[in-house]
């Protein structure tokens, strides 16, 4: 009876250390925290609300005086940078965000960013449209939590509401406190009054996926896969014609329908996406000089069934190196984010070790 006893008190103590220890490596807005000392205003009554769930993000605020509002945003160590944007209509050109870091010393940072465009190159250190109070931000760790904390100096924050997580890399004075991109990010909208929450959906968000996934699975996926077949199973003469000529021409009217897509979402989001562009109508281009040269194929044996062979193999072969690369640059264009990413990525190393290994049986065969 003495050793069960023994045993249901070291089970529950056990329990309970783990309960305080998890508890201690956790925020939620049923946490009384106070911060007052490390941040220069309180933090104790603050309006606190789970704004990004997925990254464990929570935002506390409250209007400390006549136009002075204080921010606290909490995250899990994401070994990164953590920021919160203040947009006029959700989107990252025009907006102003503060980001924070733990740098490699264990010190906080950080600094006001201004979002001009959506590329690296237009996101600006050290200006924005925000007016800090000063000496009222601060970053800091507790646990496994990193704590952004500022004061803004407006009658009324902005309540369309940026968040974003970023890679590994942080930024420092060697980089010029350069911003690397994202890898997650969510907009939403606040009302402070009642400190209501939602995320919100980007303008033509299934326009933009149908756009992405007809060109990734055309061009990026039946693409290959048809220049694969030609290669190593030419000796199922005739299948491997026809079964290359069917997926090149099904991969083409995919891509089409994407390229014309994405024209349209050009216009409509009226997007600087010239690179991206260009590339889509290179590629476009040849594609249907891959597709004109199945119909005006010369006879084999002759000389000109050799320059023809000649320049359909190069061509096929640029227009998959293109088509690939362009794939990625648009879900980075597009910051879809890691899912899409990690997919597409996946699928393009299975079809680069199919290709080593079917290469590797076609110089036995020879």
């Amino acid at each position: 009876m003495k050793q069960l006893t023994v045993i249901i008190f070291l089970a529950f103590f056990l329990v309970r250390l783990l309960y305080l220890v998890h508890s201690q490596n956790v925020d939620s807005c049923n946490n009384n925290i106070n911060f007052n000392g490390i941040v220069n205003f309180n933090t104790t009554s603050m309006t606190c609300q789970v704004v990004w769930q997925k990254q464990d993000f929570i935002l506390r605020y409250a209007q400390a005086g006549q136009g002075v509002w204080s921010f606290l945003l909490s995250a899990k160590d994401p070994s990164s940078w953590v920021g919160i944007g203040f947009s006029t209509n959700g989107q990252m050109k025009g907006s102003s965000a503060m980001v924070g870091w733990i740098d490699s010393n264990g010190d906080g940072k950080n600094l006001q960013y201004a979002l001009k465009d959506l590329d690296s190159n237009s996101v600006i250190p050290g200006q924005g449209e925000l007016t800090v109070v000063n000496k009222s931000d601060a970053v800091f760790k507790r646990s496994n939590r990193i704590y952004m904390a500022f004061q803004l100096s407006t009658p009324q924050p902005r309540t369309a509401l940026i968040y974003a997580v970023g890679p590994s890399t942080l930024p420092s004075a060697k980089n010029g406190f350069k911003l690397t991109e994202h890898r997650d990010r969510i907009s939403t909208t606040i009302n402070y009054q009642t400190g209501h929450t939602k995320s919100l959906n980007k303008p033509y968000t299934g326009l933009r996926k149908a756009h992405g996934a007809l060109n990734m699975i055309g061009w990026g996926i039946l693409m290959p896969i048809g220049a694969m077949v030609a290669r190593y199973f030419r000796q199922w003469d005739p299948i491997w014609f026809y079964s290359h000529t069917a997926i090149q021409v099904l991969s083409f009217l995919f891509g089409l329908v994407g390229f014309i897509l994405g024209l349209v979402l050009e216009g409509l989001v009226k997007a600087h996406v010239k690179n991206h562009r260009n590339l889509g109508i290179t590629i476009f281009i040849l594609g249907c000089l891959q597709v004109m040269a199945l119909l005006i194929r010369p006879e084999k044996g002759t000389k000109m069934r050799q320059y023809w062979n000649l320049y359909h193999h190069n061509a096929g072969k640029i227009l998959v190196v293109l088509a690939i690369s362009n794939v990625f640059y648009g879900i980075q264009l597009g910051m879809e984010g890691a899912s899409w990413y990690g997919t597409y990525a996946v699928i393009v190393t299975l079809l680069v070790v199919s290709v080593v290994v079917l290469e590797i049986k076609l110089w036995r065969r020879r």
